[in-house]
């Protein structure tokens, strides 16, 4: 099982990166001095914020449906008879068509709160339901994928095919074939749908999926139990996504120069998803196993995924947070970026610490949210959006940009301890070993002897200098280490691949 986790986990990583390579440059084109402005690009994040709170309302907890009952299902019914995907997009469908009779009713306050700061926003209030329709079935479609172990392939779709087709608008802007910015954004807004489209077609020509509207027996059985878990569970998400999106919103509305600032905020956050990249595939490849472990009742085997996916992600969290952080500055200089982009190097910090934090608790939200205590997800994240609501709104008016960063880290961090202490009262599972300590001092030390030898070297020469010491010297040492069980499987197996690859 661990083999298998690391060989997804693995792939779906290599898939997650070479998205992110692609975003990188199109997060260089968005943020080059000449082609967009931070209010256009700060526009697309708008975009991007808005889709993923609409889809919190309108998914109904659809994807975590599937994630609990797809072994019910598929244990207990020959394919034809499954109905449960057809059930979750029809669901999905009324659902998203319910909320935008809603958007139609709370324009005007839209209005009102985004015309101060966030024109543009208010303009093309509308154009930003296509994006969150086409990531409304994309997000059911894709927790079904998950549960047939495809998720790498939903990773590609999502990580490269979407920011591929943003490369292909950029590009066309830039030559002037898309000819100006509002058909830009127009066209921006269908990226989502084309991804969505593509992986129903794939699970419709590969006979993955059918779509019956018979209710099955299994439907009928735990009919009871799939209202009360949809009920709290998307009374969690909904509370989770809200505080995970809020800091946009907030800075958007709140500042006079609210889309100025979510553009530079913006490149924060894309710097720090860079850290974050691993987390999702460990999660795909992880979600299926803990599932199936709790239905078999294997507790050693879900405290086993939580430690490895504990110290892998804390170890990919630390290489990268260094490695960007002490390149920000003369990254930002040397590739000629908008100069007010210098400002989001604080942001970035405190954004990099939270998601290393989040990261190096492991995978415990989808353990809590599989277990027979998922309403304790609701729980905890009432007490996240207590937390965050409040402390991102007073943060953001007193401190401006740096507020939404300061409240992230203090919520999200309070949030874990939380969760990692329910766990471990009601399991003893906990994520930490020696080598978690161990992960971060090294962290501490690399990026300290990094900034010692190398702050007085810069451009090209610079970045490239450090950035080889440091994933050289940390690497190095989680191998000599031994920090994770993982590592050197991994490379054993490269090994053993180009021998035989030599042999040929």
């Amino acid at each position: 099982m661990s083999a298998q986790i690391r060989k997804h986990s693995l792939i779906s990583s290599a898939v997650i990166y070479i998205g992110f390579a692609v975003g990188a440059l199109n997060t260089y084109l968005f943020t080059k001095e000449g082609f967009f402005t931070e209010e256009q690009y700060g526009l697309t994040q708008l975009f991007v914020t808005a889709a993923q709170l609409i889809v919190s309302f309108a998914s109904l907890g659809m994807p975590s449906y599937i994630y609990k009952f797809y072994h019910y299902y598929n244990d207990h019914l020959e394919p034809r008879k499954n109905d449960m995907i057809a059930w979750a997009l029809l669901t999905g469908l009324v659902c998203f068509a319910l909320v935008f009779v809603l958007g139609i009713v709370f324009e005007d306050l839209f209005a009102r709160k985004f015309s101060n700061g966030s024109a543009l926003a208010v303009y093309y209030y509308y154009w930003m339901y296509p994006m969150s329709f086409g990531l409304t079935i994309f997000g059911i479609l894709e927790a079904y994928g998950w549960s047939l172990k495809k998720s790498i392939l939903t990773n590609f779709l999502k990580e490269v095919q979407w920011r591929v087709l943003v490369t292909i608008l950029i590009v066309l802007f830039i030559v002037k074939i898309v000819p100006d910015f509002d058909r830009f954004i127009k066209l921006y807004s269908f990226a989502y749908p084309v991804i969505a489209l593509t992986l129903l077609i794939y699970l419709v020509a590969t006979k993955k999926i059918h779509l019956t509207f018979k209710v099955s027996k299994v439907t009928r059985r735990f009919f009871r139990p799939i209202i009360r878990f949809i009920a709290f569970i998307y009374s969690g998400m909904l509370v989770f996504t809200i505080s995970q999106q809020f800091d946009s919103l907030v800075l958007a509305s709140v500042t006079e120069t609210g889309l100025k600032n979510l553009g530079i905020f913006t490149l924060a956050q894309f710097l720090t998803s860079l850290i974050q990249a691993p987390q999702r595939s460990i999660i795909a490849a992880s979600m299926p196993y803990i599932s199936k472990a709790w239905k078999d009742k294997k507790i050693s085997q879900i405290q086993n995924i939580y430690q490895r996916s504990s110290i892998n992600q804390l170890i990919f969290a630390c290489l990268m947070f260094t490695l960007i952080a002490l390149n920000y500055t003369d990254a930002v200089v040397t590739f000629k970026l908008r100069e007010s982009f210098l400002l989001g190097f604080v942001p970035f910090i405190l954004l990099g610490l939270t998601r290393v934090v989040d990261m190096g608790t492991g995978v415990n939200a989808q353990i809590i949210g599989t277990s027979t205590y998922w309403k304790f997800d609701f729980i905890s994240g009432i007490i996240l959006l207590l937390f965050m609501l409040p402390l991102t709104y007073i943060f953001t008016k007193r401190y401006g940009l740096i507020g939404p960063p300061i409240a992230n880290l203090i919520s999200i961090t309070i949030y874990n301890i939380i969760r990692i202490t329910f766990l471990w009262k009601k399991f003893r599972l906990f994520p930490f070993t020696r080598q978690s300590l161990y992960t971060v001092i090294l962290s501490v030390t690399v990026y300290l002897l990094a900034w010692l030898l190398f702050r007085n070297l810069h451009g090209f020469l610079g970045l490239f200098a450090r950035s080889i010491f440091i994933v050289v010297l940390f690497t190095g040492s989680v191998y000599m280490l031994n920090l994770t069980p993982d590592l050197k499987p991994v490379l054993g197996s490269l090994v053993k691949r180009l021998k035989k690859n030599k042999e040929r």
